[in-house]
């Protein structure tokens, strides 16, 4: 199998090493920006989009800057190759032709979402919540605190994409995947409120502080990002009108009210990266016509990720 990256970036890393994993044999590709970039074992660099044609890739992951998805997208469009696309899909909104073309041309796309490979909120989602389907939904909150300077070791934070908003930087959208994961577990929200702040001690220019409030038929879902927590934490709560789970997503695991462990995986993070490719490549070998995340679907949850209102 061979497979193009465009952009070789810290997240491409770990999508190489999952390709890696299940495909010992790959042929891996990147187009990369400068002769001088450092060199990859086992990665074939190039340096021009029209050399994409003669390798006749498999298909494409698309891991440069958010800033210029639209840009790769609109280049590889006519080539009609199956498109794994890193999280966010775009920087900013008014792209509404592109998702068009990529329906019309019946060109399979997946948006990086590994949260949706983490075996609590499988659990949650596909048993759990079908489980306590008599019991009332009151309210739920998601929490994703961490540290942006420990992201990328010996890089400095205020220089990489997450801290400079013309890149595609803020934690609106580089912590998608809270929006994305409750678009996936309840659904549309009927409407949404928004706050986006810049104002911590990091001094970065894009928006480190994020909160959402998503309003559902019968309960409302509070969502708060920040860049600044120097001690990781990322949850979720569900409060019942009896009980309270609380999904704990570092532990991959969910507790009741009294502590009681309901579900507990041993799955890692990395494990999580490698289940996501192997669905990827999976639905490139069927030839299947679309996935759990198409480009328009990511599409809708980055338009509630940009809304101020």
């Amino acid at each position: 199998m061979r497979i193009v990256f465009v952009g070789v970036g810290s997240i491409a890393r770990k999508h190489i090493k999952a390709i890696h994993n299940i495909l010992p044999q790959a042929e891996i590709y990147a187009l990369r920006s400068s002769k001088k970039s450092e060199i990859l074992s086992d990665v074939k660099d190039f340096f021009d989009f029209e050399q994409i044609k003669k390798i006749s890739p498999d298909f494409i992951i698309i891991s440069n800057p958010t800033s210029k998805h639209i840009d790769t997208i609109k280049h590889l469009l006519p080539l009609r190759i199956p498109l794994f696309i890193e999280k966010p899909i775009f920087s900013d909104l008014g792209h509404d032709d592109v998702i068009n073309e990529i329906t019309k041309k019946g060109i399979l796309t997946y948006v990086a979402c590994v949260m949706r490979f983490l075996d609590c909120l499988r659990w949650l989602r596909n048993q759990g919540l079908k489980e306590m389907a008599s019991h009332r939904i009151n309210e739920v909150n998601c929490y994703c605190g961490s540290y942006l300077p420990d992201w990328r070791p010996n890089v400095d934070f205020k220089k990489c994409y997450s801290a400079i908003p013309e890149l595609g930087g803020g934690v609106h959208i580089d912590l998608i995947h809270e929006i994305d994961y409750l678009y996936w577990i309840f659904g549309k929200p009927v409407e949404q409120k928004s706050i986006f702040r810049n104002v911590s001690s990091l001094g970065i220019r894009a928006y480190d502080y994020a909160n959402f409030n998503l309003i559902y038929p019968n309960f409302c879902a509070n969502v708060v990002l920040n860049y600044y927590r120097c001690d990781s934490k990322r949850y979720m709560e569900i409060l019942f009108d009896d009980r309270t789970w609380t999904i704990d997503l570092h532990k991959n695991e969910i507790k009741d009210e009294r502590g009681n462990i309901i579900y507990h995986s041993e799955q890692s993070g990395v494990d999580a990266f490698v289940a996501q490719m192997r669905y990827f490549i999976d639905l490139v070998k069927q030839r299947a016509p679309t996935s759990i995340n198409p480009a328009s679907e990511a599409y809708d949850v980055l338009k509630i990720c940009l809304s101020q209102t």
